[in-house]
């Protein structure tokens, strides 16, 4: 694992050096433990030097020809295409990934950096009528300066290059927040790939350090204009109340409380397939997971018995291993309070239909149903194995129990009538639901992101454009205007 010492370091205008803080993140393995790597954290003062090196740069940037731009991210994708297997182990080493995630995560990345590099030539001008004889109205789409970006543990590869390449393509820099369980995958990695690929020193800034150090010193700083963050709602809360006042735009993409609805005329294999992925995948941890299975009480019985049996067969432990479907939680703390979850459902009346056990930070899967109107586990976005089956009885009592909660990012339905779905899932206050599919889905050009508590604005194609760049009005007055004074 030489590759993390290499890179357990803080990337501030193009120099890897230790940060100058008084204690060190250490970098483990959450399934065997093992110390992957320690890297001092970075202070404020590291933080303005990274911000300060990015306003510097940006300027020279902006000026860049975007044909010129858009060569440092073709030669970042091909450089991902290189170490595809480095990077797929460092997934799997550093955040318990398994081979498929790993591979899931790396393919979304690189279809990522292909838009990239097609977003440097999209922002467009325009010229405007004028009630004024003579004048002429010129809009300029301008890079938005600094971007700040926070990005997540579970899918901290993809989820840093999705703000960190658009907003560079875009003409702006960065300064990166990688979580501190992933400072590689999420940080160090995708500078080291931008480093090689030519991105000018300062661009692309790197610092891996906590709010017990830095308060909020990413967000308050003057020269950031966005924060791009991803993560909690309770976290995004704070974000969002830091960066209004500080006149700073936030994106802020949250979490979920996705449900999947299955309608008495679903074709119901294929729903247990789709709400099995949706609910496991990456141990739970994603999130847009089917959270709230809801089977119409119609085909309950068969649904419940197949979904069960189907993840009996879920191989779960090391994620190295090729076979493995489900691998560790992030940290014990997630693992303990996953578990702990469970217990407080069953004790308050819920039936566990399979009942998860741990080890370590692994966490084999839950099945519950009964589960009280009332219980937290209902209301709460569990990042974890733990699959909540929900009857109900007919199409409105399917939308009520959906709309139920405070979030609304994903969500599925499953029916044998295409335009049925699609009037239920109409009904539904998410950002973004699928018919006949599962409810863990992101694609280059299509707006992502959730209502309410999930979140703020949207990522993706165009909606890239409208958050790292910025609208200038220039006119021009040919011939002269006339002052009443």
């Amino acid at each position: 694992m030489s590759h993390f010492t290499d890179l357990a370091h803080q990337f501030i205008d193009g120099e890897w050096k230790p940060g100058s803080g008084s204690w060190d993140i250490i970098d483990f393995n959450p399934y065997t433990g093992e110390k992957l790597a320690s890297i001092t954290v970075a202070t404020a003062g590291e933080v303005d030097r990274a911000y300060r090196a990015a306003e510097r740069a940006q300027a020279d940037w902006a000026e860049t020809n975007p044909y010129t731009r858009r060569h440092v991210l073709e030669r970042a994708l091909r450089i991902v295409e290189e170490r595809e297997d480095e990077i797929a182990g460092t997934i799997v080493a550093e955040l318990g990934g398994t081979r498929l995630k790993a591979a899931f995560e790396i393919h979304l990345a690189k279809e990522f950096l292909r838009e990239a590099v097609q977003l440097a030539l999209r922002p467009e001008g325009s010229i405007l009528p004028s009630p004024v004889d003579g004048k002429e109205n010129r809009v300029y789409r301008l890079p938005v300066g600094v971007v700040g970006v926070i990005s997540p543990f579970n899918f901290p590869f993809l989820l840093s290059l999705k703000s960190v390449a658009p907003a560079l393509a875009l003409g702006n820099a960065v300064v990166l927040k990688p979580h501190q369980n992933t400072p590689v995958c999420g940080g160090t990695l995708v500078a080291k790939i931008m480093e090689d690929a030519g991105l000018p020193a300062g661009l692309l800034n790197v610092v891996v350090t906590d709010i017990a150090e830095i308060g909020d010193a990413l967000l308050t700083h003057p020269v950031p204009q966005v924060i791009s963050f991803t993560g909690s709602d309770r976290v995004g809360r704070h974000v969002a109340t830091v960066c209004a006042q500080n006149f700073k735009h936030a994106i802020l993409e949250l979490g979920g409380n996705s449900a999947l609805i299955v309608l008495d005329d679903a074709d119901i294999d294929y729903a247990v397939d789709a709400a099995v992925f949706s609910r496991f995948v990456h141990q739970g941890q994603v999130c847009m997971a089917a959270n709230r299975i809801l089977v119409d009480r119609r085909v309950e019985a068969e649904f419940t018995e197949k979904f069960v049996a189907k993840v009996r067969t879920l191989r779960v432990g090391d994620p190295a291993d090729p076979g493995t479907h489900i691998g560790p939680l992030i940290n014990s703390q997630q693992a303990e309070s996953v578990a702990g979850a469970v217990e407080q459902a069953v004790a308050a009346g819920a039936t566990a239909l399979l009942h998860g056990t741990v080890e370590g930070n692994v966490v084999s899967p839950s099945v519950l149903t009964d589960i009280p109107a009332d219980a937290p586990v209902l209301a709460q976005e569990i990042f974890g194995p733990v699959a909540l089956i929900l009857p109900f009885d007919g199409e409105d009592e399917a939308v009520r129990i959906a709309n139920d909660t405070p979030y609304g990012l994903s969500g599925a339905v499953h029916t044998a009538d295409v335009e049925r779905g699609v009037r239920v899932a109409k009904r539904i206050r998410t950002g973004m639901i699928h018919i006949n599919d599962g409810t863990v889905h992101d694609e280059p050009i299509v707006p992502f992101g959730g209502e309410k508590h999930s979140g703020l604005g949207r990522l993706n194609g165009d909606a890239m454009i409208e958050v790292f760049t910025t609208r200038k009005w220039i006119s021009i007055q040919h011939g002269r205007s006339r002052f009443p004074f």
